[in-house]
């Protein structure tokens, strides 16, 4: 026992300390060469060293957080010996292990994995499926997920009757529904400051934090670099990163949290579904709450050895739904904030940035300035002294004397010291945040008058970038004058190029523009700025919409009249790529007009993009909805807001969420008929008889279609009776209603030609060659989906394509066409994944089955039906389960396992019969030919 400050310290060799000796032993079985024998000895040992729970008793955070790390070590040693101890035959005594270890850890899926597949292993197959199936339930009740990639991938292995595989350790682990994905290896470090000079301190500190991290590897590395604005914290951690970059071979993720932004820094949520996107998880597993999808984005990066730069945080709570929950991650982070709550409870290294040195200052403007600055090092010494040696201003003053090579430094040294008093009344607290201030009004005292207005007025754009019209209607420009007007800034580094036409600012940049222009343009120069621009998204929207659905121009708000120009989208293609582009901008102008007093913008935008956002845009369209759904409640207008309700059920709907779309559908119902919107209230009911069909309750969904064609026509809309007719048809198809189904087709196909409206007339033809081919008019039944297919291709309808290519592929099956069926399916199945159509994803699957299987290929064939019956069970569609259990039968069949096809025609069977659809007639043949018994008569 030693004395020391504080208190005393236990000094204690680490040999004579289990957690010690542990480490020491897990880290050595990773250094054993090719001996699983070896590797298994060492790591039996050093799981012998856990007894009960370590620190029991001890209370506190730091004990917590320190049992928790201990803990995932623990199960890591425990997986690779698992590993190991499988390839050397023995699966026993790893199912006695992992059988308790589950049980204390149920929620962890790599253990179950692992169990699975030691059950596997030891020949106790059906112990090994009850594993999945047990750990199927717990996820969906107490996390509302579902089996990772790899579980579903042992699972499949079990059923197959495949000899067990060994893990696939840099398969990420995700919990979304379908095949297993392909491994994302993502690489989004930004671009290096040019010039990058000095720092070397710091540099060393940052390795040698991730060298002792990986020496003693215990939980998360994280390292906080904090300093003044403008210091360079984001070109360290950008600097550092790029040179540690090759000691994360499973990517590098990066986010400018914007925490300084002077409206709209990101959320953690919007972080997060960056992220999770940047790591392949599809729009329709990325889950909504925060905490899940917090839950999810650690699942992703747990084992995956990976470096997280967050930069320009505002706050702790900004950062820690961010950090992975392994060691294997490191995580950068840096900000203007000290983050204390981040170093105190995640253990956080801390890092001060100060100002470069002298040395450095000088040496980073004689590389931007070039050959000059060797001519005058006293000059150089002045200018770095005026620009405080803070890196930005430096480099926004390198740029100034570079623009203006025939001035000698010593003169623009002289030409700026009458801003130096200004300098030292600013910096009287020491804030050297005012030289930046200072430097930046330097560079705006040699712009152009229209660029330096230009330049404020772009601080109030509420989205993270712009292009010239944007920048045109702030201005009350023309886009000519706003392209010069953006060269000039770009030149002079007060905006940046960010993709092709569009720029940014840097948040810093950001923030002095709009200080600018809150000082000198009046209120009303300011407000009639943003109306402009709020309009000029509005009418540009409209304009790309109408190209895109002309036929639906009367459901959209009237555009607004601008005094500035649009571009021109008379082009779909131009139009899509539009929409395409501003879709980021378009999100932060709905949350901005929504909360700053502009609510009928909010609303009409959620208007006049509905059409476009349930084309697979689905959390754009949540997230656009609700806020115009917001933005009516507080101005009690209950028709907008059911207009926005709506549009939240129907993303809902796409998502495959069937109670919260049922939820929100019967609430904008409730709404329209407070409104007496006869019209609205057919659109809810359309939308709760597409959700009945979905669950299979075709009498309910029949309901409230016909109830819906009764109001289109009653209010003599004869587009909205013509969707209502398609869609009840489309549920009397799944009650074999094949006569009904095709009168009404006709019906809603005459409709629609008189209107126009081409997107739904493509359809309603895809639609009918779905009858047609349950009448068996396959070659009639071709022909209508080919032309629905050319139709949606022409006019860019991607959610229409993928269904039309799946009914195509159906046909072509029945025609004995496999290749050309499978070829179908798979291009529909990767649209259907591009847009989050999980019930879509599923239909693909099992066409993707059917034609395996037309093709004499079962094994394949028991893949993608097992998939999609994994997706109909999450999404709780009862007919798509059917299909899925009716396609294993047929499977198992031509595997010779008769008794198991069997009992999957009976799950077949009894799911169709209770629905009431006539696919059990043909089912309950194919059973009883295997069965010899006789059909019902």
């Amino acid at each position: 026992m030693l004395r020391g400050t504080g208190g005393y310290r236990l000094d204690i060799p680490p040999e004579l300390v289990d957690v010690h000796r542990f480490r020491s032993l897990v880290s050595r079985a990773r250094q054993v060469g090719g001996s699983d024998g070896e590797r298994v000895a060492t790591l039996w040992e050093a799981m012998g060293l856990w007894r009960g729970e370590p620190l029991a008793g001890l209370p506190g955070e730091w004990a917590a957080r320190t049992r928790e790390s201990w803990r995932h070590q623990r199960i890591d040693a425990v997986l690779a010996w698992a590993d190991a101890e499988l390839r050397v035959d023995g699966p026993p005594v790893v199912v006695d292990t992992l059988s308790v270890l589950v049980a204390e850890h149920p929620l962890v899926e790599p253990l179950a994995v692992a169990l699975m597949r030691a059950l596997h292993a030891a020949g106790r197959a059906p112990e090994a499926l009850a594993c999945y199936t047990a750990l199927r339930k717990r996820l969906a009740d107490e996390l509302g997920t579902t089996p990772g990639a790899e579980a579903r991938r042992q699972h499949q292995v079990i059923l197959s009757g495949k000899t067990a595989v060994p893990p696939v350790h840099r398969t990420p682990p995700g919990t979304g529904g379908g095949t297993e994905r392909a491994v994302v290896v993502p690489a989004q470090l930004p671009m290096e400051a040019a010039g990058f000079t000095g720092r070397e301190e710091e540099l060393a500190r940052l390795e040698k934090v991730l060298l002792a991290a990986e020496a003693r590897p215990t939980a998360v590395v994280v390292s906080a670099v904090s300093g003044t604005a403008g210091v360079g914290k984001t070109a360290l951690a950008v600097h550092w990163a790029h040179q540690a970059r090759d000691r994360f071979p499973d990517g590098q993720l990066y986010v400018n949290l914007r925490g300084y932004d002077p409206d709209q820094p990101l959320t953690a949520p919007d972080a997060l579904l960056r992220f999770l996107t940047a790591l392949g998880v599809s729009a329709q597993d990325i889950p909504l709450e925060p905490d899940d999808r917090a839950a999810r984005y650690r699942t992703e990066v747990a084992g995956r050895r990976m470096l997280i730069v967050l930069d320009n945080a505002a706050t702790v709570e900004q950062v820690r739904p961010l950090l992975p929950g392994t060691a294997s991650c490191a995580v950068l982070v840096t900000s203007r904030d000290s983050l204390a709550g981040l170093v105190a409870r995640e253990g956080a290294h801390r890092l001060d940035l100060d100002l470069l040195p002298a040395d450095a200052a000088r040496t980073l403007l004689r590389r931007l300035v070039g050959p000059r600055a060797e001519a005058e090092p006293d000059a150089v010494d002045a200018l770095a002294a005026q620009c405080a040696r803070l890196p930005l201003a430096l480099r926004v003053a390198a740029e100034l004397a570079v623009s203006r090579p025939t001035t000698s430094l010593a003169d623009l040294v002289t030409e700026l010291a009458d801003q130096q008093r200004r300098l030292d009344l600013l910096d009287a607290d020491g804030d050297p945040r005012a030289a930046v201030v200072a430097v930046f009004s330097w560079s705006l005292r040699h712009l152009p008058a229209d660029a330096a207005r230009t330049f404020r007025l772009l601080g109030l754009h509420p989205g993270p970038d712009f292009e010239a019209y944007a920048a045109a209607a702030l201005s009350d420009s023309g886009p000519a004058q706003a392209r010069r007007a953006l060269d000039v800034l770009a030149r002079a580094h007060l905006v940046q190029r960010v993709d092709g036409a569009r720029h940014g600012m840097h948040d810093l940049l950001r923030a002095y523009a709009l200080r600018l222009a809150t000082t000198e343009d009046p209120p009303e120069a300011r407000e009639a700025a943003l109306d402009r621009l709020f309009d000029h998204y509005l009418a540009t929207a409209a304009a790309a919409m109408n190209c895109l659905h002309p036929a639906e121009a009367h459901l959209r708000p009237a555009a607004p009249e601008t005094a500035t120009s649009v571009p021109d989208l008379s082009d779909p293609e131009a139009a899509r790529a539009w929409l395409d582009a501003e879709r980021t901008s378009l999100t932060a102008v709905s949350a901005h007009t929504a909360t700053h007093g502009r609510p009928t913008h909010a609303i009409r935008l959620s208007l006049t993009l509905y059409r476009h956002l349930i084309s697979g845009r689905h959390t754009d369209g949540l997230t656009i909805h609700g806020h115009a759904r917001d933005a009516a409640r507080l101005i009690a207008d209950p028709a907008s807001e059911a207009c926005a309700v709506l549009g939240i059920g129907t993303a809902h709907y796409q998502l495959a969420r069937h109670e919260p779309a049922r939820r929100h559908l019967e609430e904008a119902l409730t709404l329209f008929r407070q409104a007496d919107d006869t019209t609205g209230q057919a659109r809810a009911l359309v939308n709760l008889g597409l959700v009945d069909e979905r669950l299979g309750r075709f009498l309910s969904a029949v309901g409230h279609l016909e109830q819906a064609l009764a109001l289109y026509r009653n209010a003599g809309d004869r587009r909205g009776e013509a969707t209502a007719l398609k869609d009840l048809a489309s549920v009397e198809v799944q009650l074999g209603r094949y006569g009904e189904a095709a009168d009404h087709l006709q019906q809603a196909l005459t409709l629609l030609r008189q209107t126009g409206n081409r997107y739904l007339e493509a359809h309603a033809l895809n639609e009918l060659g779905t009858v047609e081919a349950r009448l068996h008019r396959l070659d009639s039944a071709a022909r209508h989906q080919e032309q629905a297919l050319a139709l949606q291709r022409e006019i860019g309808d991607r959610y229409g394509e993928a269904g039309s290519l799946h009914s195509l592929g159906i046909v072509h099956t029945r025609l004995d066409r496999p290749v050309r069926a499978a070829e179908c399916h798979r291009q529909a199945l990767t649209i259907y994944r591009q847009n989050g159509d999980r019930d879509g994803e599923a239909r693909a699957l099992t066409g993707l089955g059917e034609a395996a299987c037309a093709a004499g290929r079962p094994t394949d064939a028991l893949t993608h039906h097992t998939d999609a019956l994994t997706i109909a069970e999450d999404i709780g569609n009862p007919g798509r389960q059917a299909r899925a259990h009716s396609g294993l039968g047929d499977v198992h069949q031509a595997l010779g396992d008769i008794p198991r096809a069997v009992r999957c025609y009976e799950r077949a069977l009894a799911l169709y019969t209770e629905l009431g659809m006539p696919e059990a007639d043909d089912v309950r043949a194919r059973r009883d030919l295997l069965t010899g018994r006789h059909p019902a008569k």
